[in-house]
């Protein structure tokens, strides 16, 4: 495995638990693997959320924050800032908006995503930092199975078009969100939160 380089040769000194959470991030290699992992956090937020909203007869909310955290995922893994700083802001938000009206908005699933979101953030403050060098490029996006047609390919392709309109929802979602947890009781309605 060494000599065709597949393997390192040193082993790695992080635990499980350290790199899914706070992950060594040394190349561009460690940060795709980010930004694929705060992709993944993003589009199974997206899916809880829209199908809570469904069930709680708010679709239109729900279709609303779906498509606001898929396309956050999108930016993730196309390496946008502010997209990794909108979704964990949005989401730690809607935790707060959750504990405030329900009591149940930080159990152990949403502490779990929000750690793995921050790790994104992180990664891309780190990754900002580094010198741009040929020889360190990021890798080559998969193409063979459905997973990476919708995490490797799907993102180079939709995020420029849909840029603009996640800043947009990124915008109107933040603001609602603030409202909803400074809005005395009793007059706003929580968002679901997986």
């Amino acid at each position: 495995m060494q000599t065709l380089g597949l393997s390192d040769s040193a082993p790695r000194t992080e635990s499980r638990w350290q790199a899914l959470f706070w992950p060594t991030i040394r190349n561009e290699a460690d940060f795709d693997y980010i930004t694929c992992q705060g992709f993944w956090i993003c589009t199974v937020v997206a899916a809880i959320t829209f199908v809570l909203n469904a069930l709680a007869s708010s679709p239109i909310m729900g279709t609303f924050e779906g498509l606001f955290f898929f396309l956050a995922g999108i930016g993730v893994r196309e390496r946008d800032r502010a997209a990794a700083m909108a979704a964990f802001s949005a989401y730690l938000l809607s935790a707060m908006v959750m504990q405030r009206y329900t009591g149940s908005g930080f159990g152990i699933v949403p502490i779990i995503f929000l750690a793995l979101l921050f790790a994104t953030i992180r990664g891309s403050w780190l990754a900002a930092g580094w010198e741009q060098n040929l020889e360190d490029a990021a890798p080559v996006r998969l193409n063979q199975t459905f997973g990476d047609k919708i995490a490797d390919q799907l993102p180079k392709f939709l995020w420029p078009k849909a840029r603009y309109v996640f800043y947009v929802l990124a915008w109107l979602e933040i603001s609602l969100l603030l409202v909803s947890l400074l809005t005395p009781r009793g007059t706003a309605t929580p968002n679901t939160l997986p």
